[in-house]
């Protein structure tokens, strides 16, 4: 037996500090984490369930220490956003996954991207449709290396931020998310049965905006340094 076409490529993580790569399987986004987003976004930013959104693998875009990636600004938007985020990486699989095992389950943390051509999305939210033109797009998830979780502390209170060209655009911390990660997997768990390999934007704070080609994004989580991207023309 033969394959028809070829195999798709793996998309692979580095793992900071090694030769070691870290596979990617799906890719969850919850919406709305942050209150202040939530509000900046035209929403009621109570605790109500978190909901989840996907992107393919293959948007997965790796950015290596000390690399500025060439991010392409996409087709058919006039509004592509920036969206900060602090990324979960899944190593042990479960599904009703208790609150209070969750963290066993995350192999590690990553600082991330998601962006957005934010035009598109709201279109679709406005006709009741689904989101994936706006979010699913291709190199949509830039990510950088991968800190497993015995080598960082302090995530669930990590300062979290962006800059374009130097001037500081969000500011947050990762305690100021409405659904903390441990919750988040617990709930996430309860829908899909988490795998190893899975990643988890778990949303981005207030001060979302846009960029154009020749911008310079800068996007740091505390403990996880930074990743850097420009948007060029494609």
């Amino acid at each position: 037996m033969s394959l028809v076409i070829a195999a798709p490529k793996p998309v692979l993580l580095p793992v900071t500090g090694t030769a070691d790569l870290f596979p990617v399987r799906r890719v969850y986004c919850v919406g709305r984490n942050y209150a202040a987003h939530a509000r900046e976004m035209g929403f009621d930013p109570d605790r109500d369930p978190p909901f989840y959104f996907c992107k393919p693998a293959d948007a997965v875009m790796p950015v290596a220490e000390g690399a500025v990636l060439d991010l392409p600004y996409p087709s058919l938007t006039a509004n592509y956003h920036y969206e900060a985020e602090l990324v979960v990486a899944i190593g042990t699989g479960g599904a009703n996954i208790p609150v209070e095992q969750a963290l066993d389950h995350v192999w590690g943390y990553a600082v991330g991207l998601d962006m957005t051509r934010r035009d598109l999305q709201i279109g679709m939210r406005e006709k009741g449709r689904p989101w994936e033109i706006g979010k699913a797009f291709d190199s949509s998830a830039p990510i950088g290396p991968l800190h497993p979780a015995g080598t960082v502390d302090g995530m669930a209170e990590a300062g979290i931020w962006l800059t374009v060209n130097d001037t500081r655009k969000q500011d947050s911390n990762v305690s100021h998310l409405i659904w903390s990660v441990p919750e988040t997997i617990a709930d996430l768990s309860r829908y899909f049965r988490l795998e190893p390999g899975d990643l988890i934007y778990t949303g981005t704070p207030e001060g979302v905006g846009a960029v154009v080609a020749g911008d310079l994004i800068v996007v740091g989580v505390d403990g996880l340094g930074t990743i850097s991207a420009r948007v060029v023309t494609r």
